[in-house]
């Protein structure tokens, strides 16, 4: 299955989007205390914000199509290891309980503890181990495209797909 190509370009309907999530992110980036409308209980902590994936590598331009946002909440029981795969669109997670390794096929790791988060690596072929005691509990938000999916499996070795 070859990988999307990523424009340059927004079409209208995301570059409508893109202010209001600008703001968005602006007002978390507020002090609690000094957002509009919000009291001063509120707490607001940023988990990780980048224009690079964990392993430094730049993100791309998002793709141009009907944007499609998906949230999964993944379990990972102790022990298992995720098949090689991808993610052709930008997403970002929060380990939610345990912990998990997330190993690139050229090597570089992270290790993931309960309450980190992380933007994925994309079009790069990676995996994920639950080399904890407990089941690994991922939320992860995929900013696609309708139609597209956010995941494709690599090949296995000596598959002749």
């Amino acid at each position: 299955m070859g990988m999307d190509r990523f424009g340059a370009t927004l079409p209208s309907q995301r570059r409508a989007l893109v202010p209001l999530l600008f703001a968005g992110g602006l007002m978390l980036a507020v002090p609690p205390a000094l957002a509009d409308g919000e009291p001063a209980s509120v707490r607001v902590r940023t988990l990780v914000q980048s224009t690079q994936a964990w392993n430094g590598t730049r993100l791309p331009a998002y793709p141009s199509g009907q944007p499609e946002v998906t949230v999964l909440h993944i379990t990972i029981p102790p022990g298992v290891k995720l098949p090689m795969h991808q993610h052709p669109v930008i997403n970002a997670g929060m380990l939610i309980r345990g912990q998990l390794l997330v190993t690139s096929a050229t090597g570089a790791k992270l290790q993931l503890k309960a309450g980190e988060g992380l933007i994925e690596m994309v079009n790069q072929p990676h995996y994920g181990t639950n080399n904890g005691s407990e089941s690994a509990e991922i939320v992860v938000v995929y900013a696609g495209v309708k139609g597209q999916p956010f995941t494709v499996l690599e090949p296995e070795a000596g598959d002749s797909r």
